[in-house]
């Protein structure tokens, strides 16, 4: 072989080594975009648990405040939303006044998971924007809400009257949510025997 046979088969070799990555890189982008005009809500994550018995849950309550804790032998018979919460989370916060409204809808019932938060925190975040929870259980280290395959706070569940968790919402609740994805389901729920 001569070195001018050699010299174009490394010169494809290289060209190949640098066209191979831009080449994944523009699938990749390609996939990205293709899913991205799809659309979807990223807050309608799908959960394993939906049409499943909600995990067997008994929280303290909130030390200080007049509510009990959770205990979900007692959701039976009712169509609830579990909002899983904390003092510290921002969105928390912003979804509160929809929590508020939700609650005064007397054919749901409400209750709180305080998720890896200080009472005193807790009692505070309530005692400021109020407190929507018929039940506040503590879960100081979160193994209940990995049980319920929380991801992050807030997250809401729907569980109807079976105890089946029927819906998952991931994310703060907003007015829309409310009313184009949350309302719609709690109905179902509420139709449902």
């Amino acid at each position: 072989m001569t070195s001018t046979e050699v010299k174009p088969a490394r010169s494809l070799g290289r060209r190949l080594a640098i066209a191979a990555p831009i080449a994944a890189f523009a699938a990749l982008a390609v996939i990205f975009v293709i899913r991205l005009e799809q659309g979807g809500d990223p807050s309608l994550i799908p959960s394993a648990l939906i049409g499943r018995a909600a995990p067997a849950t008994v929280l303290p309550p909130l030390e200080g405040l007049d509510r009990p804790g959770i205990d979900t032998a007692d959701l039976a018979g009712k169509v609830t939303l579990v909002n899983i919460w904390a003092s510290w989370c921002v969105p928390c916060r912003e979804e509160h006044p929809i929590l508020e409204k939700l609650a005064t809808d007397g054919r749901i019932n409400l209750v709180g998971i305080n998720y890896k938060d200080k009472p005193a925190n807790a009692r505070g975040f309530l005692g400021q924007m109020g407190n929507p929870y018929a039940a506040v259980g503590v879960d100081e280290k979160g193994r209940s809400s990995i049980d319920w395959g929380v991801y992050g706070v807030p997250e809401t569940f729907l569980v109807g009257r079976d105890g089946k968790i029927r819906f998952k919402f991931v994310g703060p609740l907003s007015d829309e949510s409310l009313s184009s994805v949350l309302m719609p389901e709690i109905e179902k729920a509420l139709a449902a025997s």
